[in-house]
């Protein structure tokens, strides 16, 4: 039986007479079907809007134009249907501010959906909304970004836009909203910085933002944003449009616009660039979605009983390896780097897209402004496509400039993700320096015994918490029983400063430079926002931590050795020294690129007895970092006592 008739024994995709016989699951629907247009959804200006919908599968296509986001009746017109599956309609004068949907005929029963490709909606995404886009420009709004020579000088810092600013004590006036962010001058408990002027002062480079695209109503009701809610926002509904909840009122369709372009303007004006965490891999769900009510069965993958993959275990994937769903994902990421001046872009379970997908954004993205990142989630995970297609860890050697996640480095640190009393490297298990080493080295082919999946150290991002599971204070809790504070403070901030002094791409969850907690939540994702929150109060506490913060990413700025360009430069420069058990030591020597220092030895201890280790004699060592871990150093001997990590230098 051809997966063909059993897709159609399971659900009704649609009358093949409109396709002449060809069904979306015929190998030739791309090729007869795929549109190469560049206007699809509204074309506005006040003399006519043009529609173009595409739905090769429906007998007749119609644009619904409503007073309002809750009109019961509509305004009905008929679309033409035009080449290669597309439906076409213009109507003459100014239509800015209706809202529209499309309503197709599919054998006998009719769909009303969102255009896919809509640009503002309603509240609650229900509607689009036709819109001048350059009225929600703000009245500052520059191309300019902070500078960015190369992917390995990002810091990256992850954080969720209501975590920022919903604190009692923020002190922010827009807690939970876009403006939050791009409030200034905010001080919380004991004066401390907070908000934007705290990641500005810590040092990173770019703030990534947790889901900021319209996101299921299901997840957050914008209707009812007076009562309790919370969600990160991994549900996405309409790809293109901001998140109402964020806004200072998601009843004005391009009010949302205009705050999040303040908000990108306000962290550019602060030398900060933006990445957008984008969820492509699938959608809040596979029956209710857009996608699969204009063009039934296309858009995402199904098993061969009928039954839709689930590879991202959230009820479906897409099928990126589709033409149209393709061209979709990557004229989506562009349109976020032109309209909004986005600087990057995370993919969730990036493991589950196509290659080519991912490589054709990476291509046109470069096209745009090479320094814009791309890195993701690439997992290695069951889907209903052959291995070999997957955008993930094995198969990074086809995929130039997109940046991996580097879980191995994150579990030889801190310990196995998922057995929670299990300790990592800082927590004094034995075994584990090996896997250390790879991360050090960019997760890049070192030598023989040290080598994981990447080619370049910027497909390496290096990290030990994001917003997934516990964080690294709780893991650390569960994994040292029986444990002082100030031990398991030391395990920290070495976990923090492996991930700063390592080579590739560092990656800093928000709140982990005061040791965030979730009260041991392993996935906060339906918590409540109080759990969820920065803790401010907590960061006053530990100013201290957040000061240890800045240091380490000071440090990583000021020598360009922990940032090697290339592999090559890597497998010349980094040595590894030898060290005991529980402790891992290497050098970076004579490395170009204005480095203040000629070499730097490196070492990070584990041990709570006193430690003395050889240097090499590549001139007189100086202390450059970690001063009260020193015990004793000269006769090119170095003596360390307790856990953390010590800095030398010889200077030219």
């Amino acid at each position: 039986m051809s997966v063909q008739k059993e897709m159609k024994d399971k659900i009704y995709f649609g009358d093949p007479a409109a396709t002449g016989g060809i069904s979306v699951f015929d190998q030739d629907f791309d090729n007869l079907f795929s549109y190469d247009g560049e206007d699809l959804g509204v074309t506005y200006s006040k003399a006519q809007s043009i529609f173009c919908l595409w739905a090769p599968t429906a007998q007749e296509a119609e644009v619904a134009m409503y007073a309002s986001w809750e009109a019961e009746k509509a305004h009905i017109v008929p679309m033409i249907r035009d080449v290669r599956g597309a439906w076409r309609l213009t109507v003459d004068g100014d239509l800015e501010g209706k809202y529209y949907t499309y309503r197709v005929r599919i054998g006998d029963k009719w769909n009303e959906a969102v255009d896919p490709y809509v640009r503002a909606v309603g509240v609650n995404g229900d509607r689009g909304v036709i819109i001048d886009l350059r009225k929600t420009d703000p009245q500052r709004w520059t191309e300019d970004k902070p500078p960015l020579d190369n992917v390995v000088d990002a810091i990256i810092y992850e954080l969720h836009l209501r975590d920022l600013s919903i604190h009692p004590a923020s002190g922010i006036i827009h807690k939970g909203q876009y403006l939050g962010l791009a409030e200034e001058g905010t001080r919380g408990p004991e004066g401390i910085l907070t908000g934007l002027d705290h990641i500005a002062a810590l040092g990173v480079t770019h703030v990534q933002l947790l889901p900021i695209f319209d996101y299921a109503t299901e997840s957050v009701d914008e209707t009812k944003l007076d009562e309790p809610h919370y969600n990160w926002g991994y549900d996405p509904k309409n790809y293109n449009v901001p998140e109402g909840s964020y806004a200072t009122d998601p009843y004005v369709p391009g009010l949302r616009i205009q705050e999040l372009k303040t908000m990108v303007q306000a962290l550019h004006d602060r030398g900060l660039r933006v990445i957008m965490d984008v969820v492509y891999n699938h959608v809040y769900d596979g029956y209710l979605i857009n996608f699969t009510k204009l063009v039934p069965g296309y858009y995402l993958r199904y098993k061969r009983d009928g039954s839709l993959s689930n590879g991202s275990s959230c009820g479906n994937d897409t099928a990126t390896e589709h033409v149209m769903m393709s061209r979709f994902i990557v004229e989506s990421v562009l349109y976020w780097a032109r309209e909004y001046h986005i600087d990057g872009f995370r993919f969730d379970l990036m493991g589950l897209m196509d290659i080519d997908t991912m490589k054709e954004i990476r291509r046109r993205l470069d096209e745009v402004n090479p320094s814009l990142i791309t890195i993701g989630e690439g997992w290695i995970m069951e889907t209903e496509l052959p291995m070999e297609q997957l955008a993930n860890q094995t198969n990074a050697d086809v995929l130039p400039g997109i940046g991996h996640f580097n879980d191995g480095f994150r579990d030889a640190i801190k310990g196995n993700l998922f057995l929670y009393d299990q300790p990592g490297f800082i927590g004094g298990k034995s075994g584990l320096e090996q896997a250390v080493k790879t991360g050090i080295a960019g997760g890049i082919v070192h030598s023989q015994e040290i080598g994981q999946f990447a080619d370049e150290p910027q497909q390496c991002v290096n990290y030990v918490e994001c917003h997934d599971n516990h964080t690294l204070w709780d893991k650390i809790v569960l994994s040292s029983q029986g444990q002082t504070e100030k031990r398991r403070r030391a395990m920290h901030r070495l976990a923090s400063a492996m991930v700063l002094t390592s080579q590739g791409i560092p990656f800093l969850h928000a709140g982990q430079e005061f040791m965030r907690t979730k009260k041991g939540v392993e996935n906060s994702f339906k918590s409540s926002a109080e759990l969820n929150c920065m803790d401010w109060e907590r960061c006053a506490v530990h100013k201290n931590d957040v000061d240890y913060m800045k240091q380490l990413i000071s440090l990583r700025k000021a020598h360009s050795a922990f940032r090697l360009r290339n592999a090559e430069d890597i497998r010349k420069h980094l040595i590894f020294e030898k060290a005991p058990a529980g402790a891992v030591a290497y050098t970076l020597r004579n490395h170009a690129g204005g480095d203040p220092a000629q070499s730097i030895y490196v070492l990070y201890n584990a041990n709570l007895d006193l430690t003395t280790l050889d240097l090499p004699q590549l001139g007189e060592w100086k202390i450059l970092f970690g001063k009260e871990l020193v015990q004793k150093l000269d006769g090119g001997k170095v003596a360390a006592s307790g856990i953390g990590m010590i800095v030398l230098a010889v200077q030219p």
